[in-house]
């Protein structure tokens, strides 16, 4: 958590709206949104997470923004990283396309800010096991 910046993303105001202030979105929430909408997407069977949100999920708190990273460059645009596996069988070109139009969806629907960049990464391919092969090992 050390590494996130302090900034906040602005969202831009209501065009023809009277400005009424500023409305700014920390990192976290769209970490958030981007997590939700990875964890949606057909094929996807995992977000990568760290440590402490690995601790976290044993003591039952679900991790939304597991394995994904916000962060506002030099120009005031958004980068989006995502860290997740896929299940076997999936084409890996398409399941990352429909991350990356997932999640601009998401954050342009609930928050009105465009993202410049989605990278993902594939970290791992699972695969399926049966409750036989479980027990047996």
């Amino acid at each position: 958590m050390a590494e996130k910046s302090a900034k906040a993303f602005i969202q831009p105001a209501p065009s023809g709206k009277e400005e009424l202030g500023k409305i700014e979105v920390a990192p976290e929430v769209i970490e958030v949104i981007a997590g939700i909408a990875t964890n949606e997407v057909e094929g996807v069977a995992s977000t990568r997470g760290n440590f402490a949100s690995g601790v976290a999920e044993r003591f039952g708190k679900k991790v939304h923004s597991k394995g994904v990273k916000a962060t506002i460059s030099e120009d005031g645009e958004i980068l989006i990283d995502v860290y997740c596996s896929i299940k076997y069988g999936n084409s890996i070109p398409k399941v990352a396309k429909d991350i990356q139009t997932a999640i601009r969806q998401a954050i342009y629907n609930m928050t009105s800010i465009e993202t410049s960049e989605v990278n993902i990464h594939i970290t791992a391919i699972q695969f399926e096991t049966n409750a036989e092969e479980e027990i047996s090992l």
